[in-house]
């Protein structure tokens, strides 16, 4: 089975920008959101891709993953997912043996911007940059499954 092990942090700062590559634009959207399973549709470049993914437990998840064309991907994102659309930019940045996807939201989650790192374990021990900030691996407001429900324009920014 195909497991993904992801830790997720808010940002510190803009500084990460100065160690940031050339951003891809993503698009993506849900056929389900259930805690269960969720069923992501997403555009990347010129490649569409179907996820499915389970419970999210601890950190770790099952995790599914397959190409589709590219016309089938933007049908379902218009047709058929739950809205609003996930609009983001992604930016990789390497520091020290590890790859940092930093996603940098557009249209109503505007602001929220977020530093994700895929590990080979849970207990896997990782460099951290000083443009980290707090750890929200365990807050599932912060799934983007959950950005659509409940967009991180509509949160109380005392919570």
């Amino acid at each position: 089975m195909a497991v993904e092990i992801e830790r997720k942090f808010l940002l510190s700062g803009g500084h990460w920008r100065q160690d940031a590559g050339q951003a891809q634009l993503i698009r993506q959207g849900y056929l389900s959101d259930q805690p269960d399973r969720t069923v992501r549709v997403r555009v990347l470049g010129d490649q569409g891709w179907l996820t499915i993914k389970g419970r999210t437990q601890g950190i770790a998840r099952a995790e599914f993953e397959y190409p589709i064309p590219l016309a089938d991907a933007m049908q379902l994102l218009d047709q058929l997912c739950l809205q609003p659309l996930i609009e983001k930019q992604r930016y990789r940045i390497q520091y020290a043996d590890l790859v940092w996807e930093v996603d940098e939201f557009f249209g109503q989650n505007t602001g929220l911007v977020v530093a994700e790192i895929e590990l080979s374990s849970a207990d896997q021990v990782f460099a951290r940059p000083d443009w980290l900030g707090q750890e929200v691996s365990d807050d599932p407001r912060y799934f983007n499954s959950a950005l659509i429900a409940r967009p991180y324009s509509t949160w109380s920014h005392a919570d």
